[in-house]
């Protein structure tokens, strides 16, 4: 796993966007019309930005895959973070859909400790790579990077289909939230 560079983001977004494109809580953030792929890139390129300014953004080796991890402890409300969430209202969640979705992030933050965390808030492969390791490779990676910080690791997946590869690697459902789909909240301690 690399530390991906600001040069990098093209190539992230066009991991991320396609991988993450038929994950039911992307959708339901995301507005749903004409333009959703496009809708979907404009909130990977937000959680780019984001984890790029108070986390950390990593490619994999192959630079088939990509993590964002974040460190909410560190975030601050500043004139730029401020102008990401308006993008990301216009140009993504859209006007109508704004109210569920902060009520939604806040239902989740709820669950989220209050001592510092690392928070992986997207990993994603490219779809043609997927089913190699690639992901298992970089969630290895990872975990010892919150086991060197001594930070518990925070996640949420609605793919039910995740939940046994989270689970090797010593994550465990501590919650479940209902979004007319499940929620999954995963933590693994230090």
């Amino acid at each position: 796993m690399i530390k991906a560079r600001y040069a990098d983001k093209e190539a992230i977004l066009n991991i991320l966007t396609p991988a993450f494109e038929a994950n039911k809580s992307v959708k339901q953030v995301v507005k749903q019309d004409a333009r959703r792929r496009n809708r979907i890139r404009t909130l990977m390129d937000y959680s780019f930005e984001v984890c790029h300014q108070w986390g950390e953004v990593h490619l994999s080796d192959d630079k088939q895959a990509a993590a964002l991890l974040l460190y909410p402890h560190r975030k601050e409300t500043t004139v730029k973070a401020l102008l990401l969430d308006l993008q990301l209202a216009f140009k993504s969640v859209g006007l109508s859909n704004i109210r569920d979705v902060m009520s939604r992030e806040s239902k989740i933050k709820a669950f989220h400790p209050k001592q510092p965390f690392l928070y992986l808030w997207f990993l994603g492969v490219a779809p043609e790579m997927q089913g190699h390791g690639i992901g298992s490779r970089m969630l290895e990676e990872i975990i010892r990077k919150g086991e060197a910080l001594n930070y518990p690791i925070y996640l949420e997946t609605s793919t039910k289909e995740n939940l046994p590869l989270y689970q090797r690697f010593g994550f465990e459902i501590y919650a479940q939230l209902d979004f007319a789909y499940p929620l999954y909240l995963l933590k693994r301690e230090v």
